[in-house]
């Protein structure tokens, strides 16, 4: 990458870093997961001081979710998490976004280009009720379209699942995906999609890596 980078083109991607997932206690705890909080916090923080769009994804589930099953596979259904209005569907503290314009998945909006004006808004909520948030929430699309951006940083749970799903989405449709290799966590049993993302492109780097590459800002 070039000596100066246009940061307005940049934009982070933080996937359902919610207490349900991180905390030991949540009801689909992903094991591990709270050891990542120190990233996750220097992310978040990084994102403010250097002033980086995020859109930050969500779990909402309501009781008919097709992803819930009372007897789950862990693979395509799960048990209860994330439910609607509960605290488990809250993020963690390290990411909790603030004045986040929230984008409900069962909700319209008017979605108009001033909404994305910069400096007007820097943090948005995106809820989802499957594992891809471009088809879990209908308005992810336009969302990134008005956004526009060149480069998508992505970090969060979980791997092999919603960060997976998040990050072929993002690789259809943005010239530069990097995942934050020590700032995601996998689901066990179920592959890992390393190779795949390299395939179509993806780079995983360390955190260390994008401070290096964002310092020359």
């Amino acid at each position: 990458m070039g000596e100066k980078m246009d940061l307005k083109d940049w934009l982070f991607w933080n996937v359902d870093t919610q207490i349900d997932f991180v905390y030991p206690r949540g009801k689909l705890y992903v094991q591990g997961a709270e050891e990542l909080r120190p990233q996750w916090k220097e992310l978040t923080m990084l994102a403010k001081e250097k002033v980086i769009r995020v859109i930050n994804t969500a779990d909402y589930h309501y009781a008919n979710s097709a992803e819930l099953d009372a007897s789950p596979d862990f693979i395509n259904t799960f048990p209860e998490h994330c439910m609607a209005h509960s605290r488990g569907a809250d993020y963690i503290r390290e990411t909790e976004p603030e004045d986040p314009v929230v984008f409900d998945w069962d909700k319209e909006y008017l979605i108009t280009p001033e909404l994305f004006e910069e400096g007007k808004h820097r943090n948005f909520v995106i809820r989802k009720d499957a594992f891809d948030v471009f088809s879990g929430n209908p308005l992810t699309d336009t969302i990134l379209k008005q956004l526009k951006p060149t480069t998508v940083v992505v970090y969060g749970v979980t791997t092999n699942v919603c960060v997976d799903a998040a990050v072929k989405g993002l690789s259809k449709k943005v010239k530069n995906v990097y995942v934050i290799k020590d700032a995601i966590k996998e689901l066990p049993n179920i592959p890992l999609p390393f190779e795949n993302w390299e395939k179509k492109g993806v780079e995983m780097i360390t955190l260390k890596e994008l401070k290096k590459m964002l310092s020359k800002n």
